[in-house]
């Protein structure tokens, strides 16, 4: 009887054995082909830069080509979409940002993706923060003038943003809910058109893009106002944050990672996490992304997914308690 017994141990074990092999086989060949870095948005803008950057340098890392593919539409829910849907072999990758990992999935019914049970993350590669910019005739010069004038005249102050949905215009959301006051977005198609309007006094304010804004602050048409990130900015080390301003806590910033299917062998994610890492330790690639605006802020696979999961959960209330749409 003890013989049966361990006659079935034994086999119970190779069973095992045998369902872990082609996960084991598959991450040892990989990668065994070229490797596609799916970007959401079109080509030539902040998102798509950062990815050819990156995959230049993963080409030489991994051994194998790594092909920037441009899948636009939907507020970058068309390339997110693909990818989710993808083999999850390690071979179709995405790079996701703040917009379409964490805001676009909620303000997109008709692409049902919550991003926590569709991909794995295999490290988040870079940040921007945003200015809060002002126009320079714009009576409040500090956060805590900006909030007691909205707190005053409720509705009336407003602010620009390049459309629903987008880090800027969430980051304002954002600040209105943490301060209790009530401020109006106006959307505008495209940052640029935002900038030149504050700067033409034409609304008063925005959150923008540091590399965007910073021109401009530089030539006295726009006035900085806070960072939105919990540490100050190099570019602008006098500025204090939003949270230094009194609005504890305010945190918002456009932010770079790669990602793959949830269900990829965690061992090639790994692998693929241990590359971006290397990556990032290169100084010609982050001279590359620093003179873009960026901070290289790696996370590794662990903790990007629990990154994601805190931004999306963080923006599904904004857009809740906001009442966001883009219907």
């Amino acid at each position: 009887m003890r013989r049966f017994t361990r006659i079935a141990l034994y086999a119970v074990y190779a069973a095992g054995c045998l369902s872990l092999a082609p996960a084991a086989v598959a991450a040892d060949a990989w990668p065994g082909r070229p490797i596609r870095l799916v970007v959401p948005f079109a080509p030539g803008g902040g998102v798509d830069n950062v990815a050819r950057a990156l995959a230049a340098r993963l080409t030489t890392g991994l051994g194998q080509s790594v092909v920037v593919e441009n899948r636009i539409g939907a507020g970058g829910m068309i390339g997110t979409d693909y990818v989710a849907k993808a083999d999850p072999d390690g071979y179709t990758l995405l790079m996701g940002t703040q917009t379409s990992l964490a805001v676009a999935p909620i303000l997109t019914p008709s692409v049902p993706i919550d991003p926590r049970k569709a991909f794995a993350g295999a490290g988040l590669v870079a940040s921007s923060p945003l200015l809060l910019v002002s126009n320079p005739g714009f009576a409040p010069r500090d956060v805590q003038q900006l909030i007691a004038l909205a707190k005053q005249k409720p509705g009336e102050v407003n602010y620009g943003s390049g459309g629903i949905g987008t880090t800027p215009h969430m980051a304002g959301e954002l600040l209105s809910l943490s301060a209790g006051i009530r401020m109006t977005h106006v959307a505008y198609k495209g940052e640029q058109p935002a900038l030149t309007d504050v700067a033409g006094n034409q609304i008063p304010l925005m959150f923008s893009n540091l590399v965007a804004a910073l021109p401009l602050v530089q030539s006295g048409k726009l006035r900085a106002l806070a960072i939105s990130t919990l540490q100050r900015s190099p570019a602008l080390p006098d500025v204090p944050t939003v949270a230094e301003s009194g609005v504890k806590g305010f945190d918002a910033a456009t932010w770079f990672g790669v990602v793959a299917p949830k269900a990829t062998p965690r061992a090639v994610v790994q692998r693929l996490g241990r590359e971006i890492d290397a990556a990032l330790k290169d100084p010609a690639l982050r001279r590359t992304l620093e003179s873009q605006g960026l901070a290289v802020q790696w996370k590794d696979p662990g903790e990007f997914d629990a990154y994601i999961a805190g931004e999306y959960e963080k923006w599904q209330r904004v857009i809740r308690e906001a009442k966001i749409s883009t219907q």
